[in-house]
């Protein structure tokens, strides 16, 4: 299952190696990102300290949004016939879905390293130790890894590419924004208060901001609660709560589509 895995992630690298235009989206979509919220928003939010505030909060965004490739991606082996065609080699049915989640983590780690960069440029510094800091990417990648497996049921479940496309992105939109993401929390109204002090993009930025010791503008409440005390164990918990239910129900719609 290992070697089958690897031969699939290495054949889903070279795709994008062989397509620029998804690695552009990959590296360009999150710059643009960063430079839209420290500079457009970031004047009125806080200045440097936002944009500090900030690069934790685009960090679990962009992971989470890159959970459409593997959407999108599966999507396109299914109507292309590459799935039937997999199906009827010697290998680990596993591989076809592990392959694609751990080739679409590499696309993640090129992702956080862009914008790590570009953080760099616009004022971003980590405060926090070197351990703290790998910790910090740690979850991160934990967190997109859990989303792919996401993305991989929502790719599996759609009829063809097009609606895998819009399906990868609709639920993504309102996770993202109903969050500590780009802003503090308390400042949104009762019932999207609570859904955000739980959302796993609040915990996983807020987890990068702890541990990056990345401090919030003055003028941002701090958040309060169990989860944002213990930000970085419950966006752990949350990514493996995702991987348990996300991962089997993956392989259970991938065996039935599989045999057909």
């Amino acid at each position: 299952m290992v070697r089958d895995s690897a031969i699939v992630a290495y054949r889903n690298l070279l795709t994008i190696l062989r397509v620029p235009t998804l690695l552009v989206t990959a590296t360009v979509q999150p710059l643009m990102f960063v430079f839209l919220f420290a500079y457009v928003f970031g004047a009125s939010l806080g200045g440097s300290q936002y944009r500090e505030f900030l690069l934790a909060g685009i960090f679990a965004q962009t992971v989470a949004f890159n959970a459409a490739f593997t959407t999108v991606g599966l999507a396109g082996d299914l109507h292309k016939g590459i799935i039937d065609r997999m199906r009827t080699l010697p290998m680990s049915r596993m591989a076809v879905l592990m392959g694609r989640t751990l080739s679409d983590l590499v696309v993640n780690v090129l992702s956080l390293s862009v914008m790590a960069g570009c953080g760099y440029v616009v004022g971003w510094r980590i405060h926090g130790g070197l351990m703290d800091a790998v910790l910090a990417f740690g979850v991160i990648l934990l967190f997109a890894f859990a989303m792919s497996w996401v993305g991989a049921l929502t790719g599996l479940l759609s009829p063809n590419v097009e609606v895998a496309q819009s399906a990868g992105l609709i639920w993504l939109f309102p996770l993202s924004f109903i969050s500590s993401a780009f802003i503090s929390a308390e400042t949104l109204p009762g019932p999207l208060r609570t859904i955000a002090a739980w959302n796993p993009i609040t915990a996983v930025a807020a987890a990068g901001r702890k541990l990056f010791d990345n401090s919030a503008p003055p003028s941002f409440t701090p958040a309060t609660g169990w989860a944002a005390e213990h930000c970085v164990e419950y966006a752990v918990l949350c990514s493996l709560a995702i991987l348990l239910v996300a991962a089997p129900l993956a392989l259970l719609r991938y065996r039935k589509v599989a045999s057909h």
